[in-house]
């Protein structure tokens, strides 16, 4: 068996072969014992799923790991969505949550995500202890209610807080706005667990709305359920043919967020942030400040300088923005991997919420998302940015992290003015552009983030980028 190993966001495995009914209930265990430690076993804990191979039957065995630790569990009556997990948590009081998903992974994985009471994804302090918990452990040590025997006994509950959370979002949308604005938007839930929550969400709001992949395939069309470019071809092709206003996409889980425009074309991550931060402080008046992860664009900086807004930034991953939204420091918080949570909503991210301000910001402007984006360049200058995978054979890797350390002199004939060691290792140039380095925990790659002023800058920088990463 190998370790089992907590990431950014819960564990993950290959199913049969790391992730199995053992394993899980073996973390399962570690989770009850480690809340039983921190004297939190009397409300409960929502248990989610996504639409994976299994998923269902892996939260029902981690219900009776649970009741068999004397600890009630609030279980999906179908898969649903990460940051409903969370609303749930919330709303009932809960003292935490597991959810049974790999995210965007593809679809071989499977994984177990722990959230702790207040929401957000679990830091590191916690499922550190968590790891601890399960290395002390034997599977005859693992204790275990019946299903059956779980639920008579009202230790296994079921749930469903799809109307609780879409009557919660309509309260933080312009829903009489998108009534009027007659727009038609392409939904894609990637077969996922936003079935039932985003397009319906935008059919009772007024729009027309059409939805592909709208059903359980655990393979996910032989991809990755991922609101990547590459995986949004057919979803641009729709917006086309249907002449749509917007294409609108979520992971499995529905913790990331993917958008199409008018022609078909794919926003990243970053610009969609930066213009949904603008329209936050236009509309709401929000600018209590922004907080990004140290992957994610500058461009955030600029819409922030220009509203006046302090920035915060980060590690990479969720879980260090979240406690922004919790003590409600900032206007929204976003990172480059598809990631956004907003003031007053949850310290998750949260894709169907991005989806549909994304649909709010189009339908108040009526303006397409191109004109929106040559708009914010107009007001706070343009930016441009990228994101990479570097395959590095062991020893390259290990001889690129033994020089990380000690940045060059100059990249792209730009002198590095600062070195941000946060999490992997950010050279800032001279003229603002910048060049971040991460290296893969698991695989000998290295990630490779990129922001300048013009393409043509960008592309100097990716060609300096990669000759310093391969030592040339």
């Amino acid at each position: 068996m190998t370790e089992i190993k907590f990431g950014t966001s819960g564990w993950r495995g290959i199913i049969a072969e790391d992730f199995t009914f053992a394993n899980a209930r073996l973390v399962c265990q570690g989770i009850a014992d480690y809340l039983a430690g921190e004297q939190l076993t009397s409300r409960g804990v929502v248990i989610g799923y996504d639409t994976r191979f299994l998923s269902e039957n892996f939260a029902a065995a981690a219900a009776e790991v649970l009741a068999g630790n004397g600890i009630t569990s609030f279980l999906g009556v179908r898969d649903i969505p990460t940051p409903v997990v969370t609303f749930a948590i919330l709303q009932g009081q809960r003292d935490g949550g597991i959810t049974i998903t790999a995210s965007h992974n593809p679809g071989p994985y499977n994984g177990l995500k722990f959230s702790p009471h207040w929401g957000g994804p679990a830091p590191t302090t916690v499922t550190n202890a968590i790891e601890e918990k399960i290395r002390a452990l034997t599977p005859d040590q693992i204790r275990r209610l019946p299903f059956d025997k779980a639920r008579s006994s009202y230790l296994v509950n079921d749930i469903d807080p799809c109307e609780d959370y879409l009557q919660d979002l309509a309260t933080k949308i312009d829903v009489g706005l998108l009534n009027r604005s007659g727009m038609k938007v392409v939904v894609d839930p990637l077969y996922g667990t936003a079935v039932g929550y985003l397009d319906r969400f935008l059919q009772e709001a007024g729009l027309q709305v059409e939805v592909l992949h709208n059903w359980r395939d655990p393979y996910f069309g032989g991809g990755r359920p991922e609101p990547a470019g590459e995986f949004l071809v057919e979803l641009g092709e729709k917006v086309r043919a249907y002449n749509a206003h917007l294409g609108l996409a979520v992971d499995a889980d529905a913790d990331r967020f993917g958008i199409v425009d008018s022609r078909g074309q794919h926003y990243e991550a970053n610009l969609i942030l930066s213009l949904l931060l603008d329209y936050l402080a236009e509309t709401r008046g929000w600018k209590q400040g922004v907080t990004r992860s140290v992957a994610t664009t500058h461009l955030i900086d600029r819409v922030a300088a220009y509203h006046g807004m302090k920035v915060y930034e980060t590690k990479v991953g969720f879980k260090y923005l979240g406690e922004y939204i919790i003590k409600d420091l900032v206007t929204m918080v976003g990172e480059e991997s598809d990631g956004f949570s907003m003031r007053g909503h949850l310290p998750e991210k949260d894709g169907i919420l991005a989806c549909i301000l994304v649909a709010e910001m189009v339908a108040r402007t009526k303006k397409d998302l191109p004109q929106l984006r040559e708009e914010l360049f107009a007001k706070v200058g343009p930016v441009y940015s990228q994101r990479i995978n570097l395959s590095l054979s062991p020893d390259a890797k290990e001889k690129l992290l033994a020089r990380l350390p000690q940045p060059p002199g100059s990249l792209a004939g730009q002198k590095v003015v600062q070195h941000i060691t946060l999490d992997g290792h950010k050279y800032i140039l001279a003229d603002g552009s910048w060049l971040c380095l991460r290296p893969s925990g698991t695989e000998p790659v290295i990630r490779l983030y990129l922001e300048a002023h013009t393409p043509e800058g960008l592309e100097k920088l990716r060609q300096a980028g990669e000759d310093f990463v391969k030592g040339n």
